[in-house]
């Protein structure tokens, strides 16, 4: 699972974009218990959320010009202009180039061959979130991909992940773990995305683009997809046993991510 302090490779920081920072602040307050901290107009109101003063991801802005309601995962790098490169030379591409963000890091956002958009963080001030795999936090994450081989091949040569296939949820499933990480450091898997299966399998009934989901940890995954609801979100799947209790969701402006309970 997720640890502290974040191993290369693995992600570090998440934050979802939204067309109402308010909104969303108050649905995933409501949700995970944050309380959230804005970083002032100058960060264009960035919301830092936080439990017991320990950050668990962060809310900002969707552009116009950028994608609609998402979350994004950065994975941690020592060198962002080296990851860059080393992702356009693998076949991905660099939708946004290798930028400070005022001492805190140096982070860009990319694309890998099959689109699924994710960023990579080379921390400075900021080493990434301070909760994970703890309720209201960032439990695991998964890649919903239309060329799962060819992810295998792409993340392994820009992070150098390695990736094992493991018993997950009595079926066999790609299982990600980062460079140097022991048996214990999985981070997450690869699922393919085709669009049938509403049930906690391939791609929960999403279609579209390939793309990161994000699962946070929360202590009772019924409750909690009842709660999402009631506080304006989607269930895109019922709670379901695979890796954990976990259930499917999307919040009030369609950004999907999955909640779930015993994975670890």
């Amino acid at each position: 699972m997720l640890t502290l302090p974040h191993l290369p490779g693995a992600p570090c920081w998440l934050d979802v974009s939204s067309p109402d920072v308010d909104a969303s602040d108050a649905f995933y307050g409501g949700l995970f218990g944050w309380r959230s901290v804005s970083l002032g107009p100058g960060h264009r109101d960035y919301r830092l959320c936080r439990i017991g003063g320990r950050t668990a991801a962060g809310i900002s802005h969707a552009t116009p010009d950028g994608p609609a309601a998402s979350w994004l995962t950065y994975f941690l790098v020592a060198d962002a202009e080296a990851a860059a490169k080393t992702v356009e030379q693998a076949g991905g591409a660099v939708a946004v180039p290798p930028r400070d963000i005022e001492g805190q890091g140096r982070m860009a956002v990319c694309a890998d061959p099959a689109g699924a958009r994710f960023a990579v963080w080379q921390p400075g001030r900021n080493e990434g979130v301070g909760l994970v795999a703890e309720p209201g936090s960032l439990s695991r994450v998964e890649l919903r991909t239309s060329d799962p081989g060819g992810a295998r091949s792409f993340y392994r040569a820009v992070f150098g992940w390695s990736v094992r296939d493991e018993p997950v949820g009595g079926t066999s499933r790609p299982v990600l773990f980062p460079a140097g990480g022991g048996a214990a450091s999985a981070m997450g898997g690869i699922a393919a995305l085709d669009g049938d299966d509403a049930g906690g399998g391939s791609d929960n009934g999403d279609g579209g683009e390939p793309y990161w989901l994000p699962y946070f940890e929360v202590r009772a995954c019924d409750a909690s997809a009842a709660l999402a609801q009631q506080l304006g979100g989607t269930l895109r799947a019922a709670a379901g046993q695979g890796a954990g209790r976990t259930a499917f969701l999307a919040d009030p402006f369609g950004a999907r991510f999955a909640i779930t309970t015993g994975s670890g």
